[in-house]
């Protein structure tokens, strides 16, 4: 299969500590891009940091891609720089639809392949990273929330590999769907159904237990 798009830069975090940080004390939101082959394993990225494990990293987030071309709206409507890593990602990439991409849809790069599992829902600790107060409003209406990954082939990646989908699964249900039904469309949770066995468990759950709640429509 041909090529669809790149990794633009490896990102690793930076340990910080500050009040944005919340009960923590530390956070590992902040990633800069490094040069040179980074191994992807099941548990994450080699050299990274995660510190709130209640949420982040593990098998099922092991690596969180943003699309670079989605940080044009970002710039524009703040007003300030924005550079690879900044939205908390390891893996920054171009020419690819991260939106769009299919949950359980695998990408080649480098010798890794990694499997879409879940859209980023953002926290206070990002807004706080940022020092943009609303940035969770904005974030959830702009809705381009970037990919969670597994790592199905440990491998290492490497700024300018480049990006294959190797397998795409026949349904519609992509990153951004999963997003909003879990945000603005909460109409849509049933939809979920269908990637019921791919999402991760946390959010399996939380989709059961909402779903239970709904008051059926007459």
């Amino acid at each position: 299969m041909e090529p669809v798009g790149r990794l633009l830069t490896v990102n690793l975090a930076v340990v910080r500590d500050g009040a944005w940080t919340g009960a923590m004390g530390r956070s590992g939101i902040d990633k800069r891009p490094v040069s040179g082959p980074v191994r992807a394993g099941p548990e994450g990225l080699g050299g990274d940091t995660v510190v709130d494990r209640r949420f982040h990293g593990g098998v099922d987030r092991a690596g969180y891609a943003f699309a670079h071309e989605d940080y044009a709206w970002w710039m524009e409507t703040l007003g300030r720089r924005i550079i690879p890593g900044n939205f908390g990602e390891n893996l920054t990439t171009a020419e690819l639809d991260v939106t769009g991409a299919r949950i359980g849809e695998l990408w080649a790069i480098g010798s890794a392949v990694f499997e879409v599992s879940a859209p980023r829902v953002p926290c206070r600790v990002f807004a706080g990273f940022w020092d943009v107060p609303d940035l969770i409003a904005r974030f959830t209406q702009r809705a381009e929330p970037g990919a969670y990954l597994r790592v199905r082939t440990p491998g290492e990646v490497t700024a300018g590999d480049a990006i294959t989908i190797v397998h795409r699964p026949n349904h519609d249900i992509t990153i951004g769907s999963v997003f909003r039904a879990l945000t603005t469309e909460p109409e849509r949770l049933p939809e979920l159904g269908a990637v019921a066995d791919v999402l991760p468990t946390d959010i399996r759950r939380r989709v059961r237990r909402r779903l239970a709640h709904r008051v059926p429509t007459p």
